[in-house]
């Protein structure tokens, strides 16, 4: 277990976030990026194969970089890189900008691919908070998770996955087959950090209701993982997630997550926020003490 290295790399990014200000820092995931839309662009093709090799060819060269970087035994350095996988400070401050800012259809199209021009407040909290829920899991728990059983090699392959699918596990036309191994392999590597979310946010809100409900809402979700943690945190707020929501001009009929009230204000949202610091805590609590035991 890396304690040690997932306590500074969570530190790094609780001060500073992910360096995605810097000028001449470029953020590792973008890179990975690059990557896959260029073999996109040169190598794709309908096909299920296609998006394998695609899977594993940059699987393996995130392996391979990250296993040299880990050559250098310096736990600031491999901290300092490992917390580019981590995006707590970085979520927070993007989904608190949604209710701060004097523009919030734009702000919340900067953070999901749902259509947005036609959202009312109601539905821009509403994808707020399920932005916020679902990638407390992906951005935060589960870089953690893999961190801290892997080391920074876990972590950036991690990443490297939950970039793919991002970028091309859709269930649409044109990556149904190339993205289908993709989104596979996200789902299995997701699997336990997006129940350990669900319970976190269950426990960290004192809801007994939100614990012992958030797998029968979560369930309906079209993702293994997806509806764990965000009907976690509709259950804990009482509010109700989901619905009807439109993509790329098509309303798909989502089921709903959780039994509150269906007009979500920006309190909802601040509420939902409110769970970083009782988080931090929480995690660096844990963090640290094993870190001393360690020892």
């Amino acid at each position: 277990m890396y304690f040690e290295l997932t306590l500074v790399a969570y530190i790094i990014d609780y001060i500073f976030g992910e360096f995605s200000k810097m000028k001449y820092l470029k953020h590792p995931i973008i890179f990975m990026g690059d990557y896959i839309k260029w073999f996109e662009k040169r190598f794709y093709k309908d096909n299920i194969y296609r998006g394998l090799i695609l899977t594993l060819s940059l699987i393996c060269i995130v392996l391979i970089i990250t296993f040299t970087l880990t050559k250098v035994d310096n736990v600031i350095f491999q901290a300092f890189l490992a917390s580019f996988t981590i995006s707590s400070k970085m979520l927070y401050e993007s989904v608190q900008n949604v209710i701060v800012s004097d523009n919030p259809k734009y702000a919340i199209s900067m953070l999901v691919s749902r259509d947005t021009n036609e959202m009312n407040e109601s539905d821009i909290n509403k994808a707020a908070i399920e932005t916020y829920a679902e990638n407390l899991s992906d951005g935060v728990i589960a870089p953690l998770f893999y961190l801290l059983c892997f080391g920074l090699v876990g972590a950036f392959v991690y990443k490297a996955i939950n970039t793919l699918d991002s970028m091309v596990g859709y269930r649409n036309e044109r990556y149904e087959r190339f993205g289908k191994f993709s989104a596979r392999v996200d789902d299995i590597v997701n699997f336990i950090p997006s129940r350990i979310a669900a319970i976190l946010i269950a426990l960290l809100f004192l809801s007994k209701k939100a614990l012992l409900q958030f797998f029968k809402y979560g369930k309906k979700h079209e993702s293994l993982n997806a509806g764990l943690p965000i009907s976690a945190m509709a259950l804990a707020l009482d509010i109700k997630l989901g619905g009807p929501t439109s993509y790329f001009g098509k309303i798909k009929q989502k089921p709903y997550f959780g039994d509150g009230k269906e007009n979500i204000e920006k309190i909802d949202v601040k509420k939902a926020l409110a769970i970083k610091p009782r988080l931090d805590i929480f995690i660096l609590s844990v963090l640290f003490l094993f870190t001393i035991f360690s020892y």
